[in-house]
């Protein structure tokens, strides 16, 4: 496949569009997007831009396709953010004008469901980055995340190589968004335990594909954005599950369903996303949290076995999910060296 093209980037004092194509949750949660915001203008130089459903839940599928293209079309506008992610952006892909996109290239930032508008750019060509969105990292409390602010800025406005670097820190429980005395101060992090290496026996470097798992099953099951299963030959794979904390049976009937389509043997590399292991709904304490994760690298671990078993696999990258986040460029230059245990992406 020919190589992918990355948007021109943005520099300080540029006007960047805030969208949410995925749910304008910021209209009932404003004190993360607010905070977001003002650390885009105040700490990146940069002028956010909101766009008319930024903050309305509950927007139609062809709005906010409306502002996605509204945003690809301005030519002052030299960056797209997405405020926080949702669970139907699926909806949205079929509103989406290609040719429009295709010649208005911009850097796109978001993750979890904005997996679905980063594929839908893949297969125009163009560059994406899996992260930085407005709610969750750069609206992080406190302070962003030493890690996620070096990653977010040398993809928002750099290029060339950045090699990415396991946190010695970690955290996924969350305080509430509705309380403001939750913004104080920053989360408590956790000592991690760094990454895991499986076959880390060769070095892998290919254009990536992939993102948060649960949108990307609904993506394969629908099958109208998926390419033929041979252009992902040599790609670098990488995946992360959500806050909704899928079981690791889910996970693997997911990956089979992958390897069933001879998707999974298509690449060589996997990095996998440090699991995301608490929400609202299940307060883990710190035992069924590490259990969690454990049951979910078997899971990628037994599907791999069964339909990729020479690919090589790197557990709890800072990805995805989690805090702090390391921002994956997709469709972008992932190098992976096992004998020398270092991830290195092209922003």
């Amino acid at each position: 496949m020919t190589a992918l093209r990355y948007p021109p980037k943005p520099a300080p004092g540029d006007r960047v569009a805030i969208l949410s194509p995925a749910a304008g949750l910021a209209g009932v949660l404003p004190l993360p997007h607010d905070l977001g915001v003002r650390r885009l203008t105040e700490e990146y130089g940069l002028e956010p831009v909101e766009y008319p459903t930024t903050r309305q839940l509950g927007s139609s599928a062809a709005a906010r396709a409306t502002d996605i293209h509204a945003a690809f079309a301005d030519p002052e506008i030299k960056a797209v953010i997405a405020s926080i992610g949702g669970d139907d952006q699926i909806t949205v892909i079929p509103h989406l004008d290609a040719e429009l996109i295709r010649a208005n290239p911009k850097p796109f930032f978001g993750f979890s469901d904005n997996t679905h508008l980063l594929n839908f750019l893949r297969n125009l060509g163009l560059v994406g980055y899996h992260g930085a969105s407005v709610m969750t990292q750069f609206g992080r409390p406190g302070a962003e995340h030493p890690l996620t602010a070096e990653s977010a800025r040398a993809a928002l406005f750099g290029s060339g190589a950045y090699e990415l670097r396991p946190s010695p820190d970690t955290n996924d429980v969350e305080r509430p968004w509705e309380d403001p005395a939750t913004f104080d101060s920053a989360p408590v992090m956790q000592p991690a335990d760094g990454w895991t290496w499986h076959n880390a026996d060769r070095v892998v470097e290919g254009p990536s594909w992939g993102g948060c798992l649960e949108p990307l099953a609904e993506l394969v099951t629908a099958g109208r954005d998926l390419r033929p299963v041979a252009d992902y030959a040599g790609h670098v794979l990488f995946l992360e599950t959500s806050e909704e904390l899928p079981s690791s049976t889910a996970v693997y009937r997911i990956l089979r369903a992958f390897g069933e389509r001879g998707l999974l043997a298509q690449f060589p590399a996997l990095l996998m996303g440090r699991a995301r292991a608490w929400s609202f709904d299940h307060p883990n304490d710190a035992e069924a949290r590490a259990a969690y994760r454990a049951d979910q690298r078997t899971a990628v671990l037994r599907a791999l076995g069964e339909y990729a078993p020479d690919t090589m696999a790197v557990f709890d990258v800072d990805l995805g999910h989690t805090d702090p986040q390391l921002v994956i460029p997709y469709g972008g230059l992932v190098r992976v060296d096992g004998p020398a245990r270092r991830v290195t992406v092209t922003y």
